[in-house]
């Protein structure tokens, strides 16, 4: 069996495996620390143990699958992603670097190829932010890099803490933490995923070789509080309308995304949540309330920080022309990363070496492998084209292509295996 042949046939009957354990009728659902996201991981597991593999749990139960090399002293591989998914999302999003991963190792015990040094697929936890309000957490546990406030972050639909649904899961949040990786143990890790924009189809590559992954800042819960009144009886001049103050910020902070654009710099502006409040707000009032988040994300630390400073500066004179009060809350949000140049080259080479086609391209959308690279760990993230978008019931990765890009990543997965 060919390469491709048989990266194709593995990753259809793990992802056809993934759609029966977490089609929640209209998309795939795997909350963070969740029984679905366990029950993934042992799907995992027993593949792994088919073939050989070592498995291995940390404290936060990020699961590490292991083919021994030669001189287990040396550095190791590392490739992965993550297994849980966004409410009612796709079937690929992180799962395909998991399994692609997987697929590598698997291909190589059928083989009989033993690498110079261990190689490690990792299955992060909680990658996907919707669960918890900290970005990166799988990554990060791994790292020991979490603080004792974000392990009492409490999840989206649940109300329970990350250290409770941790410790249900099998965790061990409490300190100290032994079994966490250290930088100068590792080799590279490469990360592959499934691109969640349009850029790959509309240039009809198959790969994109990623050059960056953008840093971001958010509010997730921003608040506009005014005055609720009568639609007739209230004169415009005498209203605090929330929802005209809430378009008005809107308005004003696409016109600030536009001219920055114009002005050459790379960023995203975005407000994913935007709503009054259901129990108050009616047909015939004026809204007192609107909740809202607003997401920006780029590659430049100090953009971000000079687009935050833009928005205190807005929203306090959007406040004062409405008559409204703004609470934008807490700022979170996580590191811009640049990816490894040699990594960068050798995925390339190998893309034309299997006449699959290939461009250079950034990613917007924040991911494990960002963390690597933030540790000073060479770093290099590989998308595949999917055509309808991301962190929704829709995604469409074709076998084809999948196996194309597990191609290129058993490539540079194994010239990085044989180096001395």
């Amino acid at each position: 069996m060919t390469v491709t042949l048989f990266h194709q046939a593995f990753g259809q009957a793990l992802f056809d495996a993934l759609h029966a354990m977490s089609f929640d009728g209209l998309g795939m659902t795997r909350p963070s620390f969740s029984e679905k996201e366990n029950e993934a991981h042992e799907m995992l597991c027993t593949i792994a143990r088919r073939h050989g593999l070592e498995i291995r749990r940390d404290w936060a139960c990020n699961l590490y699958l292991t083919l021994p090399g030669r001189d287990r002293s040396k550095p190791v591989i590392m490739t992965g992603s993550h297994m849980d998914t966004v409410p009612s999302g796709g079937n690929y999003d992180g799962a395909a670097g998991v399994v692609a991963g997987l697929s590598v190792l698997c291909r190589w015990v059928e083989e009989g190829f033993v690498p110079e040094r261990d190689v490690t697929v990792v299955a992060t936890r909680a990658e996907e932010s919707v669960w918890f309000p900290v970005s990166y957490i799988g990554s990060r546990t791994a790292f020991d890099l979490l603080s004792e406030k974000d392990l009492q972050a409490r999840r989206s639909d649940t109300g329970r803490t990350l250290a409770e649904h941790m410790e249900e899961c099998g965790g061990r949040p409490q300190w100290p933490h032994t079994d966490v990786l250290k930088p100068e143990n590792i080799d590279c890790f490469v990360e592959l995923h499934i691109e969640q924009g349009p850029v790959l189809p509309n240039n009809n590559a198959v790969i994109g070789v990623v050059s960056g992954i953008c840093g971001s800042m958010r509010y997730r819960h921003a608040t506009i509080l005014g005055q609720y009144a009568h639609s007739g009886a209230t004169p415009r001049q005498f209203r605090a309308d929330t929802v005209v103050a809430m378009a008005d910020l809107v308005t004003t902070l696409q016109t600030y995304w536009e001219e920055q654009e114009r002005a050459g710099k790379a960023m995203t502006l975005t407000f994913g949540v935007c709503h009054t409040d259901a129990q108050q707000a009616n047909f015939s009032a004026v809204a007192g309330k609107v909740s809202f988040s607003l997401d920006v994300r780029s590659q430049d630390t100090d953009l971000l920080d000079e687009v935050d400073r833009h928005i205190q500066l807005v929203t306090q004179d959007v406040a004062r022309r409405h008559n409204v009060t703004i609470d934008l809350g807490e700022r979170t949000g996580s590191a811009p990363a640049r990816m490894d140049a040699t990594l960068q080259n050798m995925a390339f080479d190998i893309s034309r070496a299997l006449d699959i086609p290939a461009i250079s391209m950034a990613s917007g959308a924040g991911h494990d492998a960002a963390t690597f690279a933030n540790r000073n760990i060479p770093t290099e993230m590989l998308f595949v084209r999917n055509e309808n978008g991301s962190h929704n019931p829709y995604e469409h990765l074709e076998m084809a292509d999948f196996a194309a890009a597990t191609a290129v990543l058993d490539g540079v997965l194994k010239l990085r295996a044989e180096r001395i």
